[in-house]
Parts: structure tokens; sequence; C-alpha cells
């Protein structure tokens, strides 16, 4: 998913995080964070790792003091970082959140149209069994329209069969006036 809003903005300010610390300090880093002069971060270093002439006193730079401000932008830099990839999770998590929101949505909508389906089909059944039961009711009526359909088929042969013999008797008639 695409990020939106303030997240989209913070992962923008990912992509140009080289250029953030040439512009201004962060000022979201913390207050016990060791201060910039050459002076005070000789006192931050481990006693290990301090010079007997390094306080300041004779006006000579040593090495470690020359790397105490890189090691502050460093600091500055990584603090920035970490803020930004905060908020690029946070977006991320959220997005994913919004996704399973989404599925359970589409999920309550179907287990809605489910049990709409379910109703109908109850429904359905319903009326199919009345249907069954008014057929079965109309079963003897169906029976005695059959049975009438019989006779009326045997009743109509029999005409047929008594207008031939009428046709044939109605010839012989005819036949006998003429003699």
């Amino acid at each position: 998913m695409a990020a939106t809003g303030d997240a989209a903005a913070a992962m923008d300010s990912i992509s140009r995080a080289p250029a953030s610390h040439l512009v201004t300090p962060n000022t979201t880093a913390s207050s016990s964070a060791p201060p910039e002069g050459p002076e005070d971060a000789a006192e931050c270093l481990p006693a290990a790792q301090r010079k007997p002439g390094a306080n300041g006193g004779d006006g000579v730079e040593t090495a470690e003091e020359a790397v105490e401000p890189a090691e502050l932008d460093i600091k500055e830099l990584c603090t920035d970082m970490f803020d930004k990839m905060g908020i690029f999770l946070q977006g991320e998590l959220t997005a994913t959140c919004e996704d399973y929101r989404l599925l359970e949505n589409m999920n309550k909508l179907t287990s809605l149209k489910y049990m709409e389906m379910k109703d109908i089909s109850i429904n359905i059944g319903r009326n199919l069994q009345d249907l069954n039961n008014k057929y079965a009711s109309l079963q003897p009526y169906l029976d005695q329209i059959n049975q009438i359909e019989e006779q009326v088929s045997a009743l109509e042969q029999a005409a047929y069969k008594l207008d031939a013999y009428s046709k044939k008797l109605e010839a012989r008639f005819k036949k006998l006036e003429k003699r």
C-alpha cells in the first residue's frame, strides 16, 4: 500500500536525509548529548581516550578532538534516521492494519450476504414444500381428470365406430331404395 499524508512526507524526507544535516542541526536530539566544543568533547570521552594536554590549555588540537564533531553529526544523523525509520514503520503498520480492517469489513459483508442467501433458500424450500402439498391435495382431482380423458377417448372411438356403422346402414338403405 502506498503511504499518504504525514507518512508520505516522512518517507520523502528520509530519501533526502544526507542533505538534512547540512541545513540545520536536529532539534530533537536529547539534551544529554555532549556539547560541540573541543574542550567539552574531551570531557565526554572515556578516561582511557583522554590526553593529558587535551583540555584546551595548550591550544593544540589532537586527533581525538578533531573526530568528536563528526561523531556528533553521526549521532544527529542516526537519531534523525531512527525517527524517520519509526515514522516509516508506523506508516507500514498503519497500512497493514487498514488492510486487515478492510478484509474484516469484506468478511462481514460476505457473511451478511450468505445469511441473506440462506434466508432466501429457506423461503424457497418452504414455498416448494407448500407447492408439493398443494399438488398432493390436487392429485385425486388430477386422477379423475385422467380417467375422464380416457373415458372421453373411449367414447370418441365409439362415436367414430357408430358414425361408420350409420354410414354403412345409410348406404344399404339407399341401395335398397333404388331397387
